[in-house]
């Protein structure tokens, strides 16, 4: 039996997968951070209730290769998030590398119509399911995918704020900080 994971020590957790998967890196007081790193890092990730909604019943070993195969996704979600409304080539091309392993089935049950999901491994299917993920937020409101406001924050966002305007990966953060610089800018003009 593996050990519990740890409590997952990011500062931002609430995401659809795909930005989940690209906030397993962050920066705080103390320097970066990569949840990743480590084969415990991804049993926390693993562990993640996001993570575990998406995964369903499907037993994903927490080994290298589903590790390098989510480093492998989180590396084409980098690149297609750069510009969500007109990923280049590579983007494409890596972010289709990863939904190679993977397809969506339809069938019909006795109780109605069904969908299953088939990838190559059960290491695959985290990552998968990240970039099929991005295909979702893609087709509904791209120009929500956003990076935070801060730029010195590496965190992303799914914009669902009623007026599409949120800026931060969070307000107690890095919202904070800036309303701070901007109030003390003020208070030393005066």
């Amino acid at each position: 039996m593996p050990p519990t994971p740890g409590p997952d020590p990011r500062p931002l957790t609430d995401e659809p997968l795909c930005i989940d998967l690209l906030n397993t890196r962050w920066i705080d007081a103390t320097g970066r951070h990569d949840l990743l790193d480590s084969l415990d890092g991804l049993r926390t990730w693993l562990a993640g209730p996001r993570v575990s909604r998406s995964l369903g019943d499907t037993a994903v070993p927490a080994d290298e290769d589903t590790l390098e195969r989510l480093l492998q996704a989180r590396s084409a979600l980098d690149q297609a998030i750069a510009d969500p409304q007109r990923p280049d080539a590579e983007a494409i091309d890596a972010l289709n590398a990863v939904l190679a392993h993977g397809r969506r089935g339809h069938l019909l049950r006795s109780d109605g119509p069904d969908t299953f999901v088939e990838v190559d491994t059960p290491s695959w299917l985290p990552a998968w399911r990240a970039a099929e993920d991005y295909l979702r937020l893609l087709a509904e409101r791209p120009e929500r995918i956003r990076a935070c406001g801060n730029p010195e924050c590496i965190l992303h966002f799914y914009d669902v704020s009623k007026n599409g305007t949120r800026r931060w990966c969070s307000m107690a953060g890095c919202g904070n900080r800036a309303k701070a610089q901007r109030h003390y800018a003020r208070q030393k003009k005066t």
